[in-house]
């Protein structure tokens, strides 16, 4: 087949959605099919910023909401305009990764599947960026629905979402929960020392490493509350952070208030490959998620890639976390903001290092049986096939 994988949200970007997107490819592709990406970047820079990205904070500053509904408006003109100029490649398939972009595939006449990574309309009231009760959010809403109903075939990336579409449209998905490329995210722990001395750390230091976008829902505020009860145990510690977002001046006020400036780290948004390399230095991965304005947590890729990457993993208890990690046995589950079992989390496996190696082994041996992209990527060709 030759498929189309489209989004109106820039590609590449540090995020999950554009992660799935790339290994979604990756595991399309050594099945043999041909894939293309078009995204919102594929947009000419000027257009972005005169016609979308400018008109949308302006309308903002008028009514909180009123610019992201532009945003998307414009978005999905702009994607329904580039699928439309590439349509001579003959896809036979889009696989569409959010509900205005499915908008624009159905305009082009192209059989269209819808990929549901969240509840768009949630998560935008959790960022602040939508105004909870208000008609764009019944405008959005209805986006959703329109675009599930209007989709050949619907896959979400967990069994909640799967939940979530039924009951908002009506309609069956399917749940193809989220991968990994299980070549790229693998064990690499003999480079800790070549790593950390790269990046300036010591042998002796205790890194725990967030790989999280900085928002409100990844309840990245947390690591760092706990930071100070975990330096009185062991004041070698640093938390490193690779990612950008709304909540890192809310994390800079934290840091100043508790003096933590020498054991903080804030990498913003950086390049995937080497957010491997963190997870090799790293001695313990948190991905400390929490319920934000009705949005929890799906198959949280950073959680994947801790998994199969070696790190002992600890993670919140909601979502689909709840569904990837074994408590005990291949990472440890936490109740989301509370701090104090958070610290005492991190201080055992730091007290007690050949179980927090346990359960990285087994969580290795999970993503390669249940988290393969190439074992997704089968899963998606079958739905695929079906749409047609």
């Amino acid at each position: 087949m030759k498929i189309l994988l489209a989004t109106a949200y820039d590609y590449p970007h540090a995020g999950g959605l554009s992660t799935h997107v790339t290994t979604l490819k990756a595991g399309l592709e050594e099945l043999g099919h041909q894939v293309d990406i078009l995204s919102f970047s594929d947009v000419p820079a000027w257009k972005r910023k005169a016609l979308a990205q400018g008109p949308s904070f302006l309308l903002n500053k008028f009514k909180k909401g009123k610019g992201i509904v532009w945003s998307h408006k414009m978005r999905r003109k702009f994607l329904q305009g580039l699928i439309e100029a590439n349509k001579q490649k003959g896809y036979d398939l889009i696989n569409a990764q959010d509900p205005f972009t499915v908008l624009a595939a159905l305009a082009t006449g192209i059989p269209t599947v819808a990929t549901v990574h969240g509840y768009m309309t949630f998560e935008s009231i959790s960022k602040g960026s939508l105004l909870e009760n208000s008609p764009e959010e019944e405008y959005m809403k209805d986006i959703e629905v329109q675009a599930y109903r209007g989709a050949r075939k619907v896959i979400t990336v967990d069994q909640r979402l799967k939940e979530y579409v039924k009951e908002v449209s009506g309609i069956d998905a399917t749940a193809v929960r989220n991968f990994i490329d299980i070549h790229q995210f693998k064990p690499n722990k003999e480079k800790k020392h070549e790593y950390r001395k790269k990046y300036g750390l010591s042998a002796d230091d205790r890194v725990l490493f967030v790989p999280r976008r900085l928002t409100r829902k990844n309840g990245v505020i947390y690591p760092a509350l706990a930071l100070p009860e975990v330096l009185k145990e062991f004041p070698q510690t640093k938390l490193i952070y690779a990612g950008s977002g709304e909540a890192l001046d809310e994390l800079k006020e934290i840091v100043e208030e508790n003096r933590l400036n020498d054991h903080v780290v804030f990498l913003g948004a950086i390049p995937h490959d080497q957010i491997k390399e963190f997870y090799a230095l790293s001695d313990v991965v948190l991905v400390p998620s929490v319920h934000s304005a009705g949005v929890e947590e799906a198959t949280s890729i950073s959680a994947l890639e801790a998994m199969g990457s070696g790190s002992p993993l600890i993670a919140s208890a909601v979502g689909g976390l709840k569904e990837i990690v074994n408590h005990q046995e291949d990472g440890l589950l936490v109740e989301e903001k509370n701090i104090k079992e958070l610290v005492e989390s991190i201080v055992y496996l730091f007290q007690h290092p050949e179980k927090g190696e346990e359960f990285a082994a087994k969580a290795r041996q999970k993503i390669e049986s249940e988290y393969s992209h190439i074992s997704a990527a089968k899963k998606y060709e079958s739905v695929y096939l079906k749409a047609l």
